[in-house]
């Protein structure tokens, strides 16, 4: 991979902060985005920029065209079977939502479980909460080991008839293990359960094949992966998607209306109720096609040597403990400082150019776990380079004089 070739693309990070070149290392919270993604959403408001599906019109038209074009683009990367298998939604939020809701307000009953992961983002903890008050499901957590990995023995003993729903994250936010999912699938579909899979963290680095996996729900965030904020997709089973309500109401997702009986859409119309955010549709197509032309196997070889390297510098520079030392990581390195907050780390190492995460990564379950409040976390990206890496280590280094 040629890497000053992909930052070539990315306006974004060529710029100054402080006095320094910018070092960005939050990609896990948002990717930059490279100008194909940028054009392709400029282009869609400048020449094409109508409503899709029912207008009578040009405009219409091709929006149309480039919206469903999109859904094909997600299809084919993740390998689902069919473009109604793909809903188009705010973000892996409302995906993890949408089926915490639809599917397990229909699904479960008082003495069901769900099982999720000590890993698990807040967004695939709450939604699960909120439904088994509802509906008496109990919420269980599957355990994480020292080294921030899912106890698959504990796993194995928690499943029983009772467990309905198994919902884990594929790449975790925080520490960035990636999960063995085809075998969590496994073992949940052992007892009848459906197998949920946030896959936030999972896309820009690590090839996905919903088939394969045999997942049944598999949620996804464009701006994770080089496209637009505010974007994302569910791929959904198509018998489950079948069989589901819609979880909110609105123009376009019925074929009729009349006071006291709807018939709702097929799947995926039937979870798109409202105008639909085409130019994100847009450019989330088109990002996916990006990170498909780099490779996701070869971005995520370069990322691994930058986390690699970081991780053995940090270390060297004693004070400095690594958080999550999974044997199979994506593009994170988490860490605390004997001498300071991770907060105060975070902002002294902006003043030297070098953009971070500081804070909980709205896992607070797994912080707790790993006995930490916080930690600051470098993210990395297929722009990324290693003197990125040298410039954290320099600005951990000074954040070392500073509070030592």
């Amino acid at each position: 991979m040629d890497v000053g070739r992909v930052r070539d693309q990315f306006p974004a990070i060529h710029q100054t902060i402080n006095g320094y070149p910018l070092a960005y290392l939050d990609s896990a919270a948002s990717a930059q985005r490279p100008e194909v993604v940028l054009q392709s959403m400029d282009r869609f408001y400048r020449h094409d920029n109508a409503n899709v599906h029912r207008g009578a019109h040009a405009l219409s038209d091709r929006a149309t065209e480039g919206f469903e074009r999109a859904r094909e683009n997600v299809r084919a990367f993740v390998n689902a079977a069919s473009v109604d298998e793909i809903v188009f939604t705010k973000g892996c939020t409302e995906s993890l939502n949408l089926v915490a809701s639809s599917w397990g307000k229909a699904n479960l009953r008082e003495g069901d479980e769900i099982l999720i992961s000590g890993l698990e983002h807040h967004s695939n903890i709450v939604p699960w909460q909120l439904v088994a008050d509802e509906t008496g499901a109990r919420l269980r957590s599957i355990p994480v080991t020292d080294s921030a990995e899912l106890d698959l023995e504990e796993l194995e003993g928690m499943l029983t008839e009772r467990v309905k729903a198994v919902a884990v994250k594929h790449v975790c936010n925080a520490t960035g293990t990636i999960s063995p999912i085809r075998e969590i699938v496994k073992m949940a579909h052992s007892v009848g359960a459906v197998a949920v899979v946030d896959g936030a963290q999972a896309l820009a680095h690590v090839p996905v094949d919903v088939q394969a996996l045999d997942v049944d729900f598999y949620a996804m965030s464009a701006h994770k992966v080089y496209g637009p904020m505010g974007f994302g997709a569910l791929y959904g089973r198509k018998e489950l998607l079948n069989a589901m309500r819609p979880y909110q109401g609105g123009g376009g997702m019925i074929k009729s209306v009349a006071i006291g009986e709807i018939t709702y859409a097929d799947p995926p119309g039937r979870f798109e109720a409202g105008t639909p955010h085409v130019a994100g549709a847009i450019g989330f197509g088109e990002a996916l096609l990006f990170i498909g032309g780099i490779g996701v196997d070869a971005a995520a070889k370069h990322e691994d040597a930058l986390m690699r390297k970081a991780e053995s510098a940090l270390r060297e520079l004693g004070g400095v403990r690594i958080v999550g030392e999974a044997k199979n990581k994506a593009a994170i390195v988490s860490f605390v400082m004997d001498c300071a907050h991770p907060h105060d780390v975070g902002t002294v190492l902006d003043k030297y150019g070098v953009a971070v995460r500081a804070g909980h990564h709205c896992c607070m379950p797994l912080m707790r776990r790993m006995g930490v409040p916080a930690t600051t976390r470098a993210s990395f990206a297929a722009y990324s380079t290693v003197e990125d890496v040298d410039q954290l280590v320099s600005a951990v280094a000074h954040a070392k004089e500073i509070f030592s």
